[in-house]
């Protein structure tokens, strides 16, 4: 809300919104009025929260890119694949749409996201050069691309279910499966963990901090 040609948040203003049903309620209630969840200004173990499930999910991501994806067995050899070992080949026999896609969603996308959420939380305490707007539909985008990151352990899940020859042919699930879909869901526990309201908390505070300039003495200079 802007007034007086100055924009206040909500906590400045005396109210706190419900982080479940988005009601306004004065502050300092307890729980919601409308859907009984708890109100809370802002999360202080927010960014605690944030750097442990990030960590985690990064001790997650290292085997699932290490241990193979998909174990293939005939009946004269056993083929184990990796996430890039998989799309190289793929690449190989002339799937580059394929091999393309599962590098993004595989590599692309989940880097990023490690990327973003570390820049996010580092931006609250050290500041950062986007803008608070522009972090804002960072984190936005963050938590929208957070449910097609399973798009390889559905692919697994799938092969692993069509493809079942008893002794002729038979796809497995890999140990990097396990260690790929935790990362997946740290990194999206990580996200959801980072309470947003920060980033123009940060905003405020900064400008709060800043010295006030005399018209009549804009230098700053005294006899």
């Amino acid at each position: 809300m802007e007034i007086a040609g100055k924009v206040k948040s909500a906590r400045e203003m005396g109210l706190v919104a419900c982080r479940r049903c988005t009601r306004v309620w004065p502050g300092g209630t307890p729980t919601c009025g409308r859907c009984g969840h708890r109100m809370q200004s802002r999360d202080t173990t927010s960014l605690q929260k944030v750097w442990a499930w990030w960590i985690v999910g990064m001790m997650c991501y290292i085997p699932a890119n290490l241990y193979p994806m998909l174990v293939t067995r005939t009946l004269v050899s056993t083929q184990d694949n990796t996430i890039v070992g998989g799309a190289v080949e793929l690449a190989q026999h002339g799937n580059y749409g394929i091999a393309l896609v599962i590098i993004a969603a595989s590599v692309l996308i989940p880097i990023g996201k490690f990327i973003a959420v570390a820049s996010l939380a580092l931006g609250v305490r050290q500041g950062s050069r986007l803008s608070s707007a522009r972090r804002q539909q960072l984190f936005e985008v963050v938590e929208y691309i957070g449910r097609w990151s399973m798009i390889d352990v559905f692919v697994v899940a799938i092969l692993s279910s069509l493809v079942q020859l008893g002794a002729l042919a038979s796809i497995a699930p890999g140990v990097a499966s396990l260690f790929f879909a935790l990362s997946v869901i740290f990194t999206m526990l990580s996200a959801q963990s980072f309470d947003s309201r920060l980033i123009w908390d940060a905003d405020s505070d900064d400008a709060t901090t800043q010295p006030s300039v005399n018209p009549s003495n804009p230098n700053g200079v005294t006899a």
